[in-house]
């Protein structure tokens, strides 16, 4: 992959991409409501949480938290958007680009976790985001000395993470991602989905976090605008990829045994993002705002010790079929 310089750090640029951002939050977090039903039948509401770090702190900037606890379809969904400058570039961003470390830099994103109620409604991510690091990159958005832009690059995706696996859901979900990618270049879905397979992995049980999707970063290779209509088809196809799931399945029946393996799965969500997710470090790392980095977590979560499922229950079947790297198209 190439690294693009760009002259994308002006006024009107930052405030288009903002623009986009912050109405994907509020495309997404509306669905959300509409799926949720009245609030006289149990129907939750987002809470709206609005921040600043004023100038003098480490990270300057500002955000919307957006937060629905307790709700008769999602039991936590967490829809974030921020926009972040600081002095230099936390480690978890420059491990591939050493040439930046200690630059400063400017990053903006959208990024969600959605934990269901029903235990046969799988958890999704989606995360959509730009940084930018060197001179001009942090502070007011000016462009770089002598007419320089910052180094640009974009990265995201979608992930799809069960608790009992459907073949029709896995393939309507990457079928989503392939389509949303297929006018930027034939080969950047089965890239960005190994990228996911490999990117999505626990490493310390050897295990797969669920069925995968897409994931990119460092991405600026199709040049800026077209990284950007890149990095939009994505969040943009978000909506179509998950809600058809949501709708199939939050009606299925269920009983304490599928709520207790559901809960026993989340503690894998809980491992992933804690222990690997560059994500999470670079947002603790940078001094982000903790609350707002965390949204992820689900609200219960349980481990037990070398749990076993039983041959050939569906349980055995998640790990047997679904958290296995495969061509789902």
């Amino acid at each position: 992959m190439t690294t693009q310089k760009t002259t994308f750090n002006t006024a009107d640029t930052v405030a288009r991409v903002r623009g986009y951002l912050e109405g994907l939050q509020a495309r997404i977090t509306s669905a959300l409501e509409d799926i949720e039903g009245p609030q006289s039948q149990g129907g939750a509401r987002f809470r709206s949480d609005a921040w600043r770090r004023e100038s003098g702190s480490a990270l300057q900037g500002d955000g919307i938290t957006r937060i629905l606890e307790g709700g008769r379809v999602f039991e936590r969904a967490g829809c974030g958007f921020s926009h972040v400058s600081g002095p230099r570039l936390p480690p978890s961003a420059t491990q591939h680009r050493p040439e930046l470390a200690g630059a400063p830099f400017e990053a903006m994103g959208v990024s969600l976790v959605f934990h269901p109620r029903n235990p046969y409604v799988p958890t999704v991510h989606m995360n959509v985001r730009m940084i930018a690091a060197g001179t001009g990159a942090a502070g007011t958005g000016a462009a770089g000395q002598a007419g320089q832009g910052p180094v640009c690059w974009f990265g995201g995706g979608m992930d799809l993470t069960p608790y009992y696996g459907f073949d029709e859901d896995a393939v309507h979900f990457h079928r989503a991602c392939r389509d949303a990618l297929a006018p930027f270049g034939e080969g950047l879905y089965p890239r960005f989905k190994t990228w996911c397979d490999e990117y999505f992995y626990l490493k310390h049980r050897n295990e797969q976090r669920g069925v995968g999707g897409i994931f990119f970063d460092d991405f600026a290779e199709l040049g800026f605008e077209q990284s950007l209509a890149m990095t939009q088809s994505v969040g943009d196809a978000f909506l179509g990829a998950y809600l058809p799931i949501v709708q199939r399945r939050m009606h299925m029946g269920h009983g304490e045994r599928e709520r207790e393996f559901q809960l026993y799965r989340r503690g894998r969500y809980v491992e992933f993002n804690l222990v690997w997710d560059r994500g999470t470090h670079f947002g603790l790392q940078s001094g982000g705002r903790t609350e707002s980095i965390l949204l992820s977590m689900p609200p219960l979560a349980a481990w037990s010790y070398q749990r076993e499922p039983q041959p050939g229950s569906p349980e055995a079947l998640l790990t047997e079929r679904f958290l296995q790297r495969r061509d789902w198209i």
